[in-house]
Parts: structure tokens; sequence; C-alpha cells
């Protein structure tokens, strides 16, 4: 049997566009003769819908779509495996489940409700869907079908505590012949090695194959990155998707039998190729979703801003990246020559605009009211506030959406000034810690400079006093970013952390940074998640709270 996998981009709650591409891989699938396609879970309407799934406007158009796509199997001689909401006819429990339907001929045949619904980190299904207890095999020319969704296929063996049903293992005592899992599968840079273990463990376990279909694409700070694998009955690859586009491909399921199946190699990306496709898609589909075309921010001479003004130029086309220099009293002369230079190798525009007379305009205006107290971290904020204000106003004049340019370290100690520095309407690499910034500029350099060499050499700085290094204030990003990557990733407490080594009084601090700084996060744009635990929607702590102090 000729299979279908299409793995596609979908907007959330764009039901025409969402169809349109529906419709375009089932008739390219159709014209070459397939019996079956398969798409994502919760396709026609994209995934995550969060709250949208409440409205009955939003389930009625998600079922409207399955109706197109049912009336295009009553005309096409194709049968489709596709991702929605489903209306819970059952008064007790969640109004919805989470569906793969089976439609062929004009006719829904089947609806695999999902069982396993994740609620943790930035999964919230519980909320809105009632858990599955009953499973079934669908036969088609044939072939039995185990249709699984997404987090099903996660539960070996009830080796996961979360859950007390393994799918599989009640779908396996009615000998399918096959695996279909339909899926939304977060983005991180290690989830790709995870993915495909917990692939092979269930075609271990079960001895047939399996066709699992991932989403691709950006929602808002969530990626999705494709790499759909199919995977014969002996654990061989026979065909992987490319990750961060769409793609359809068609398979002979007659292929993943047997002992000579044809298999590729599995593919092994480079941690910060993965990342920087990720950070590129991630904004080229924060812009275009919404429509926006063209960014803005400020480019200081430091690494932050200049891997910032390299992945959006990439996404966006350089020429549609404006950077804004906005030296002060304090920036040294590398900052602003560096900066220009960066645009030059890019071919992108820039203006420089001091803020040396507003800075000045507003210390004196303040000056009466400052009470004679001696200059401190309230005079550094207004710089950065007047940098803030520059960008924004050129953003609401011109129509360009600000970048954010804060790194993950930074926003993890709250290193940065709210209305300044830390305002935007997307933040870039806000979930790439600083030692990461520096490989992933080395990396954005590899075939070429684009990032000046003394941009990445060079100790960095905020440069809003006199000889000011970002070590004055922090531990050196080499001990800082260990630390955090054990508290906010691992969720290891302090004596867990201390136990490990690292010097008592410098993990109380950070750790109390942290905590403290949750305020300032909570007013921070969305930032592009490309780590197992980001700030923003996978990462809930209360701000008025006494752990650490």
């Amino acid at each position: 049997m000729k299979i279908a996998l299409s793995q596609q981009n979908y907007i959330i709650g764009n039901f025409e566009y969402n169809f349109d591409k529906i419709q375009k891989d089932i008739l390219k699938a159709v014209e070459q003769k397939t019996e079956l396609i398969v798409f994502p879970e919760l396709a026609v309407c994209g995934y995550p819908p969060r709250d949208f799934l409440e409205f009955p406007d939003f389930i009625n158009k998600c079922l409207n779509s399955i109706d197109k796509v049912r009336e295009m199997t009553s005309t096409h001689d194709i049968a489709v495996i596709i991702g929605s909401p489903t209306i819970n006819p059952v008064p007790e429990g969640k109004d919805l489940f989470n569906s793969a339907y089976f439609i062929y001929q004009g006719e829904i045949k089947y609806q695999a409700h999902k069982a396993l619904l994740p609620t943790y980190d930035i999964f919230d299904e519980y909320r809105y869907f009632e858990p599955v207890t009953d499973f079934k095999v669908i036969e088609f020319k044939g072939i039995k079908l185990a249709i699984t969704v997404c987090e099903d296929i996660w539960n070996i063996g009830n080796e996961n505590p979360l859950y007390t049903v393994c799918p599989m293992d009640e779908l396996s005592k009615q000998d399918p012949h096959l695996m279909i899992n339909i899926s939304a599968s977060p983005f991180d840079y290690t989830h790709k090695e995870d993915r495909y273990e917990i692939i092979l463990k269930n075609v271990e376990r079960y001895k047939i194959p399996m066709i699992y279909v991932n989403s691709v694409g950006t929602q808002t700070e969530v990626i999705f990155d494709g790499g759909s694998i199919v995977m014969n009955e002996k654990g061989g690859i026979h065909s992987e998707l490319p990750y961060f586009k769409e793609s359809l491909q068609i398979i002979d399921s007659n292929d993943l039998y047997g002992d000579n199946t044809p298999t590729v190699q599995k593919s092994n990306p480079d941690k910060y190729e993965l990342i920087h496709d990720a950070l590129v898609l991630g904004i080229r589909d924060y812009f275009g979703k919404l429509g926006f075309t063209k960014a803005i921010l400020g480019l200081s001479g430091g690494i932050d801003s200049a891997l910032t003004l390299a992945l959006a130029a990439e996404a966006l086309g350089p020429e549609n990246v404006l950077s804004v220099l906005m030296p002060s009293q304090y920036s040294s002369d590398h900052s602003v020559n560096d900066s220009v230079q960066m645009c030059k190798n890019l071919g992108s525009p820039h203006k420089i605009i001091s803020i040396e007379d507003p800075n000045n305009a507003f210390l004196q205006l303040l000056k009466p009211h400052f009470e004679s107290i001696p200059f401190n971290v309230a005079e550094e904020n207004i710089q950065a506030r007047c940098r803030g204000l520059i960008l924004m106003a050129l953003s609401n004049k011109l129509g360009h959406i600000v970048l954010n340019t804060s790194n993950k370290s930074e926003a993890a100690v709250g290193y940065g000034t709210l209305y300044g520095d830390m305002c935007g309407g997307l933040s870039v690499i806000g979930d790439v810690y600083k030692i990461e910034v520096y490989e992933l500029s080395r990396y954005i350099n590899r075939n070429k400079e684009i990032i000046p060499v003394n941009i990445i050499e060079k100790a960095p700085s905020a440069e809003l006093r006199p000889n000011q290094f970002d070590s004055d204030s922090l531990p050196p990003y080499e001990e800082l970013d260990v630390i955090l990557y054990e508290y906010i990733e691992n969720r290891q407490g302090p004596k867990e952390i201390i136990a490990k080594g690292y010097d008592p009084k410098m993990v109380q601090r950070i750790l109390r940074l942290v905590n403290r700084s949750e305020y300032k996060r909570y007013q921070t744009p969305p930032m592009i998640r490309i780590s197992r635990k980001a700030f923003g929607m996978g990462r809930r702590l209360p701000i008025v709270a006494k752990y650490l102090g």
C-alpha cells in the first residue's frame, strides 16, 4: 500500500489556510495513486490552540474542515488520517477528545482518541480533553492499523508514572500490522534523539513498523521541527523527512517488512545547527504568520545583538532588518565601528542616533528629585530606557517589530532593564545561554565572517558607566550558566547543586537572583523555545514567593 506522510506548517485558527494546505497534499497524493495520506495532530486547527478550544465556533470550524476532507474522499480514491478536536458525546468528563480521524469513501470510518494527555511544561491538554480508555485497531485494504496520537507512544510498557495505561500494549493485543502516530511534538535541541529512541522502543517491543508524522513550524514561542520518521519492523529508518521544512513523502508499506528493507542513515545534526535552524524558523514564522515583514533592533556592538541581527537577517532578508546604533558618552569607539562593519557584512541598513542629549535631559529633569543620591543603577537604566523609547518610537512610525536581544543568562538573573533593553515584540535568544551565544555566533561564522571577530572576542559589557563589564555584577558566564542549567533545566535545588561541588555562597546568590527576577520575566516578550525548559508558557513560577528569599 502506498502511504503519504504530509509534514505541514499550520497557522492556529486559520482554517481556510490550513485546509488549503491539506487539500493540496491530498491532491498530490492522489496524482501518485496513493491509497492513504497521514497528517499531523490537530492539523485542521493547528497546535496548540489552547483556550480557542473553549469557543464553540472554533470547534464548529474544525468539524467543517473535517467535512471538507470527507467530501474529498468521496470524489477521490484515497483514505485520510488527520488530527482534529472531537466533541465528547458523554456529559461526564471534558467536552472534547483530541482525535485522529480515519476518513474514506466520504465517511468517517473511525476516530482514534488520544489516551495520554500531557500536562507538563508547555502542555496543558487535560485542561481541554478527555482521555480515552478503549482502543481499537482498524483494518484498511488488508492491513490492520494501530493509530495513536503523539504522547500515546511515550509510555512503553507503563514505564511513565504520569500514566496508568500504555495504548500500544492494548492495541497490540489485536495483532496490528502497522503503527501510525500523528504528532505535534515540540522542538528542543535534545528532543530529536528522545523521539528517535521512543519510536525505536515501540518498534522493538511490538515487532511492527511505525509511521510517525510530526508538524513543522512555529506557534509563537513553540517550534515544531518536523523530522517525521518511517521505521521498518527491524528498527531501521526507511525514511526521515527534513527538519524545519514542509515535506510530502510517499512510501510503500511493503518496504517495511523483511530482512532486506531499504534504509537510510539517521541524520545527526550538530546542536548549534539545530538551534540556528530553529531560531531562524521561529523568527520567520512569527513575522510571516502575523503579517509583519520588517524588524528593528538596537545594535550595541555586543555579541547578543550581533547574533540577533545575523539570525533575523537570514530569516527575513538583511534588507528587512534595521539596526539602530545608540551610543552614549560611555560607548567605546569599537562598539560603533564593529556594529557598522557587521551591517556592511550583511548588506543591512542602519541608523546612528546618539542618546547623549536625551539622557542628559532626563538627568537634569530628575536631578532635583534624586535628592543628591550618588550615581547608581537608576542613571544606568535611564540610558537603557532612552534606547528602548527610540526603538519603540521608530517601530510605531515605520511599522517595524522590535526584536529583543537579551540572552537566557541575563533573563534568568534579571540583568536587564524593564522598558529598556528588555522591550520588544519577540525575544530571539531569550532561551540561549551566554556561553551558547558564543558557540552559536561561531557557527554563524562557519563559512565567512558575518559577526566581526572583535565582537566575539571582547569582554561583554553593557557600557552604561565607565569601564563597565558584565563580570562586575555577575560571576563569569562559564560558572553562572552551569548553575543556572542545574536550577532551570534540571530543577535542582540549592542543596543538590552545592553537593555537586559549587560554591555555596555563589549558588545561593544566583538562585536568589533568578527567583527575585520573576516579575521582570512576566513582562518580557515571548522567547523562542529551543531548550527543554524555557522561560515562558512552560515554566510557571509565582512572582510573590519566599523560596530562597
